[in-house]
């Protein structure tokens, strides 16, 4: 999986989910993998990384180097199709104020956008993007527990 840009997201979110359905909409590549942190092969990526506290933000996994928060959500949109990959111009602005925006709605996003009880079902059009899904069969990992 070294080679493959990995996307790790709050399975049960609505706002993540939303932004993992865009990113997937706009994914002209076919770049990026997906998983919800919530599931056994989100868990086993994050352990590779010797990330022990349980995460509650988008993760990229990128040429086996892992990026959260702001910085994750601007290298993602620099890989996306048209003009979204300009958005990735507010790298220039210092991390601590980038993420203390993305706390502060990361901290509201099931106020303000609500939960699922469960983790996203995909279709099967986009079931390949999701590792779990894709390694299920090999008894890797299965969805939220």
């Amino acid at each position: 999986m070294e080679d493959k840009t990995i996307i790790l997201f709050d399975g049960v979110c609505n706002l993540c989910n939303g932004f993992v359905n865009f990113v997937i909409r706009h994914d002209k590549r076919n770049q990026f993998m997906f998983a919800p942190l919530q599931s056994e092969i989100g868990d086993d990526l994050l352990k590779k990384f010797d990330v022990t506290e349980k995460l509650s933000t988008i993760v990229l996994i990128e040429k086996n180097k892992l990026f959260n928060r702001s910085t994750a959500v601007l290298k993602i949109m620099k890989k996306l199709s048209a003009g979204w990959k300009w958005f990735y111009a507010l790298i220039i602005i210092p991390k601590f104020i980038r993420d203390a925006f993305y706390k502060l709605i990361a901290k509201n996003r099931y106020h303000w956008f609500g939960r699922k009880e469960e983790c996203m079902v995909p279709t099967s059009e986009i079931k390949s993007k999701f590792l779990n899904y894709k390694y299920e069969k090999e008894n890797v990992g299965i969805g939220c527990e």
